[in-house]
């Protein structure tokens, strides 16, 4: 979950919400300087649902006792958050297995950019664990599909780069984004706030020149002290259509 703070007013969206507006990046994504994903669909598919896995998280929210309101994706403790990344790609596996390939490589990725040295041993051993059984995993569906590994690659780089450019947009960060394919090699990407949900993103990676997206979040009041009394709150909270924009 992701808690936003807009005119006065704090929002929680949901992961798969955020995951929405990179399916659209997804779907939009593609001129001279940047091709389309490939294969199309799968690749869009994988974009929109990379965090399957929190979808139960996401109705059913833990509550932060420092911050009294849900935990959010940067605050869940690191056993929580391997439960959920282990479970995500057997969400996707009857619909497509490419794109539950790439949510697996997606939540891989995710779990190489800790610092290991730093956790307890027992969180150690869990990253590690959950490492070896999705490598494996994803081992045998490349195996199953003759996927090229070149191809997945690329493709587990755009969804990286589309999960910062939302998680940037609902957050209202400003970010740099390294290694992000392009048609000659790799770019990096800048994105810059220039108005209120307003962004710059350079170099530009869309055929149009201006693009709207949206994502709902839950309008959220107040902190709480009791988990089902926030669960309820968030169940009644009424809904918003947060929208953004980027520009060139």
């Amino acid at each position: 979950m992701l808690l936003r703070d807009r005119d006065g007013t704090r929002f929680a969206i949901g992961q798969g919400s955020h995951a929405w507006i990179s399916g659209q990046l997804a779907r939009a994504w593609g001129n001279g300087q940047f091709p389309a994903p490939e294969p199309f669909e799968e690749v869009c598919l994988a974009a929109e649902q990379h965090d399957i896995g929190w979808a139960g998280w996401d109705v059913r929210p833990s509550l932060n006792p420092d911050t009294r309101l849900p935990y959010t994706f940067m605050e869940l403790p690191l056993s929580e958050h391997i439960e959920m990344w282990s479970g995500a790609p057997a969400h996707l596996l009857a619909q497509s297995r490419y794109a539950a390939l790439l949510v697996s490589m997606h939540g891989t990725t995710l779990q190489t950019r800790r610092d290991l040295d730093k956790l307890e041993p027992a969180d150690r051993a869990l990253v590690k664990c959950y490492l070896k059984e999705q490598r494996e995993l994803q081992d045998k569906l490349i195996g199953l599909l003759g996927a090229d590994r070149d191809e997945l690659d690329r493709n587990r780089r755009l969804i990286w780069a589309w999960d910062g450019i939302s998680l940037a947009l609902c957050l209202g960060w400003q970010t740099l984004m390294n290694d992000v394919p392009g048609a000659t090699g790799s770019v990096e990407l800048s994105l810059r706030m220039t108005g209120a949900d307003l962004f710059a993103l350079h170099p530009w990676p869309f055929a149009a020149d201006r693009l709207d997206l949206r994502c709902e979040g839950r309008e959220l009041a107040g902190a709480f002290d009791d988990e089902q009394a926030m669960r309820e709150a968030l169940d009644r909270a009424p809904s918003k259509c947060l929208s953004f924009t980027l520009t060139t």
